[in-house]
């Protein structure tokens, strides 16, 4: 099984450019994850004949939203968080809107796990986000990955807005403690690697360098590879043994994100 999962920064932007097409020719994804689709399924002229589709978009038009394809029909679907979870811990408007209305989480189960993609909330240049990101969402994010584990393991991906180690940027050490890599959005990374999931990638590739998935469009930066890991595929260690590879697709155009990807038994 091919998994893979994209921040496309607007579908229909990627789909207009021609890339999408060209993209689900080339690679046939089993399952593909997609972030920040920036539109409702009824705005987007798509005909993917193989593939089930699954969206959770945004109440605010144009913004966030993610959405999950698959050439196996799952069991079952969920979007978003239960309630007990968002209330337990305060998920509500926070100025810049309601987390739980931004469409960012959505949970497939199959025969033998769960894949839930996620777009996690950005804590902002100026680090105004950032009580929401460290103290409610990420736990609560956590929290939901946890009570699914309790059915069967769980692969979750998507784009975290958080580089979780220095090797995981080209610049490290002039950005400790600016928005996506701060202590506070590590430490969120670190709880879901101490729960039991393995960053896949890394578990495979632990010293590779230069292997990113974002790059601003500021100063010709994706062509000198100056970039950010912040895209990820973490898997349940109870599926470790059914890894077989995880990849980054920076030759993949049209996003300020590449897809990242995982081959599975």
């Amino acid at each position: 099984m091919k998994l893979y999962s994209w921040n496309v920064n607007g579908i229909r932007a990627v789909i207009n450019k021609g890339v999408f097409s060209e993209f689900i020719n080339q690679h046939q994804p089993d399952i593909l994850c997609l972030q920040e689709t920036k539109a409702r399924r009824n705005q987007v002229e798509i005909d993917l004949p193989d593939y089930h589709e699954y969206w959770n978009s945004a109440e605010k038009a144009g913004y966030s939203g993610t959405a999950i394809f698959s050439k196996i029909k799952p069991l079952s679907v969920l979007n978003g968080f239960a309630d007990d979870i968002a209330e337990k811990y305060g998920l509500s408007d926070d100025g810049y809107g309601d987390p739980n209305k931004e469409g960012r989480v959505i949970s497939a189960e199959f025969d033998d796990f769960w894949v839930v993609t996620v777009y996690t909330p950005n804590s902002k240049g100026d680090l105004s986000r950032l009580e929401l990101r460290s103290k409610q969402w990420d736990p609560a994010f956590l929290e939901h990955l946890q009570q699914l584990q309790l059915t069967k393991p769980v692969l979750f991906c998507g784009d975290l807005n958080v580089a979780h180690q220095e090797i995981d940027l080209a610049n490290p050490k002039q950005n400790i403690g600016k928005h996506g890599f701060t202590d506070e959005e590590r430490f969120g990374f670190r709880q879901f690697l101490d729960n039991n999931f393995i960053d896949s990638f890394r578990h495979l590739y632990p010293d590779r360098t230069a292997a990113y998935s974002w790059w601003t469009h500021w100063a010709n930066a994706r062509a000198r590879n100056v970039g950010w890991r912040i895209d990820y595929w973490l898997i349940d260690k109870r599926l470790e043994s059914r890894l077989v590879d995880a990849k980054i697709h920076p030759d993949v155009i049209g996003s300020d994100h590449c897809p990242v990807s995982i081959e599975f038994k």
